[in-house]
Parts: C-alpha cells; sequence; structure tokens
C-alpha cells in the first residue's frame, strides 16, 4: 500500500507507520511527494487503526509494482547534481569523452564541451567492452583525472561504476553515479547504488521493457536514495545497419508512468556519428529532460565507440538548436523572446 501524508502531518504519524510496518515485519519507505508532504511505501497491510492517525490524507492500496518510482500521488522530480537540476524546465547537457585516455585530453576535452554549453561532463573511468582486449580505462587514475576536470571547468562529473565493491570508491570522486545498460539488472549493484547519498543515472538495458527499466529504479529508491534519472539509450532491434535502435516512444511513455526525470543517449541509441544530432533534437521534442552525448576533439581517434563521438562544434550546434527547440514547443506567447533570454542564460 501507498500512505499519503499531508504537509501538515506530525512527525510522530510518520515514525508510527514506519515502526508498526516493522513489528508486522514489512518494510516502510518513505519519500517526499513533491508537494510537501510524504509518500510511505508499505510492502504488505497495515491496519486500520494505524492508518487513522493525524496527517494521513490518503491510503492507497492498488498501485504500480514500481511504488516508488510510479508517478501517482506525486508531482514531477527534480534532481540535483551539484548545481545543476535535471527535471527542471532546461534541458541539461552531459557530454565528454567515451573513455578518459588521458590527462592533457580530459581537460581539453572537458573545456571544449564546457564552452559547447555543456552542465555536466561525462567521461568512463571503468569501461565495460564487449572484447576483453579492448581498452578498458585508466580506473582510478581517471577518477582523478574526472576530478581534475570538475576543478578546472566547475562542471559536475557523471561517470560509471561497474561492480558493488567500485561504488564507494567512484562515490568519492563522481557527482553522479551511472549504472550502464549491462548492469540495468544488476540487483546488488542498484542497491549499493541506492545506499549512497549520489545521484544515480540508470540505463535502459539494450533488452530491457520499459517496465523492467521501472522495477530497476525501484530497487534504487527502496534502497533510500531517492535521486534517480533514467536514461533511454537504445534497444537492440532487427536492422544490422544501426547498433541500436533509438526508442523515442519511451520517453513520453516513461515521463507518463514515473516522476523521475528521463535523459535521451543519442550517441549509444543510434551508434553513428551522423544520426546522433536529429536523435538528440527528436529526444529534446519528445520531452527528454536533457541529453547524454560522447564528445572527442578529434572522434576518428577515440579509442572507444569513435563512429558515434561527434565533435565539440556539433554538441554547440545540439545545445543551440536544443534551446530553440524547448522555447518553439512551450506555449509562450513571445517565443523569440523566451530563446533569446534562455541563450543568454546558458551564456
Amino acid at each position: 500500500m501507498i500512505v499519503r501524508l499531508s504537509p501538515s502531518a506530525p512527525a510522530t504519524t510518520l515514525d508510527a507507520l514506519l515502526h508498526s510496518a516493522a513489528a508486522a515485519g514489512l518494510e516502510g519507505r518513505p519519500m517526499p511527494d513533491g508537494r510537501g508532504g510524504m509518500l510511505v511505501g508499505v510492502d504488505g497491510a497495515l491496519t486500520n487503526d494505524v492508518l487513522d492517525l493525524p496527517g494521513i490524507a490518503a491510503v492507497h492500496l492498488t498501485h504500480k509494482p514500481y511504488m516508488m518510482a510510479s508517478r501517482e500521488h506525486r508531482a514531477p522530480s527534480v534532481v540535483r547534481v551539484g548545481d545543476v537540476e535535471i527535471g527542471s524546465d532546461r534541458p541539461v547537457l552531459m557530454a565528454g569523452p567515451c573513455v578518459v585516455e588521458g590527462r592533457a585530453e580530459l581537460l581539453e576535452a572537458a573545456r571544449a564541451v564546457r564552452a559547447a554549453g555543456a552542465d555536466i561532463l561525462r567521461g568512463g573511468a571503468f569501461k565495460p567492452r564487449t572484447s576483453p582486449y579492448a581498452f578498458q580505462g585508466l580506473g582510478i587514475e581517471g577518477l582523478r583525472l574526472l576530478a581534475e576536470a570538475r576543478e578546472a571547468t566547475g562542471m559536475p562529473v557523471v561517470t560509471e561504476v561497474m561492480e558493488p565493491d567500485q561504488v564507494d570508491i567512484v562515490a568519492q570522486y563522481a557527482d553522479m553515479l551511472q549504472v550502464g545498460s549491462r548492469n540495468m539488472a544488476n540487483f546488488p549493484l542498484l542497491r549499493r547504488v541506492g545506499a549512497t547519498n549520489r545521484p544515480v543515472l540508470l540505463k535502459r538495458g539494450f533488452a530491457a521493457t520499459v517496465e523492467e527499466w521501472l522495477m530497476s529504479a525501484e530497487y534504487i529508491l527502496a534502497s533510500g536514495n531517492s535521486d534517480v534519472v533514467l536514461c533511454e539509450r537504445g534497444v537492440r532491434g532487427f536492422d544490422p545497419i544501426l547498433r541500436f535502435t533509438l526508442d523515442l516512444n519511451a520517453v513520453p511513455l516513461a515521463k507518463e508512468l514515473t516522476h523521475l526525470p528521463v535523459i535521451v543517449d543519442p550517441s549509444h541509441g543510434t551508434g553513428r556519428r551522423s544520426l546522433v544530432e536529429p536523435m538528440a533534437l527528436a529526444g529534446l521534442a519528445a520531452g527528454a529532460d536533457g541529453l547524454i552525448v560522447e564528445v572527442h576533439q578529434t572522434p576518428d581517434r577515440a579509442k572507444c565507440d569513435a563512429n558515434q563521438t561527434v565533435t565539440p562544434a556539433v554538441l554547440a550546434r545540439i545545445h543551440r538548436k536544443g534551446l530553440a527547440l524547448r522555447a518553439a514547443l512551450r506555449d509562450d506567447v513571445d517565443v523569440a523572446a523566451h530563446v533569446e533570454r534562455t541563450l543568454v542564460v546558458a551564456d
């Protein structure tokens, strides 16, 4: 069941609900409802006397299986990564190389994507690769370099964590933890990142349904971490001409089903450099709260995913067009003035 508490509910009511759940052998999971009140998800049923406590606004006995991730009974979430808000009116741009290759290369890339409009720096210190002989990243040294790039540019950092045992060390350096497509159903890892105080970027598995994706988010939320951002990164289709098929149906659908912000990865979603820009804009048109794009100064020389990596100049164009596109899709009367204001703020 889901119990909704009003903003004026006394703290003793929440305490009593959680105590009663524990006494019945159940788990009670509190979570802000985005409107000043609280939701308490209980994996079972509480007795009526507990549900008559002051401040209980409603009790919902039927709900989605992903009761913490569901949009039912709560407002859309805004997730903060450093000073960057994901899920607010302005789309967020995460960008950087697929993998950290070296100090000079990363610092140059970080400054270039910052100048092109990026809000958050992405870069892999640990990389899951299909081939065991491919470049796997610099590991802890890569984390140190990402932290240095953050100091140099002021951008918060998102990087992938691959194993539960890596979570603590990655969280020391990164502002946001990424769970990659291959690990979407790695439940021990999901529980472990759910126990941290770092926001989590959860990529959809390339063979996962939308509900499976949301259930993976539920693992993180149920472990105590409410700062989760979903990332649509393409699913495996039948056409071999494309590495993956970017499922843009999933963007507005997920935003109907969940309160969590949703971003799009047009790099992995297409696997083809020429398609990154149009699909990035399509993702924003579909309602995505942001993008994550692989960028390299000389993409053909990138050690990882060169075919889907774009230049900083292309990123700047995506940024400029994306802001104009989102402004045009709003209900503002003076669209031109809104675009000009947005570009000034972005600069």
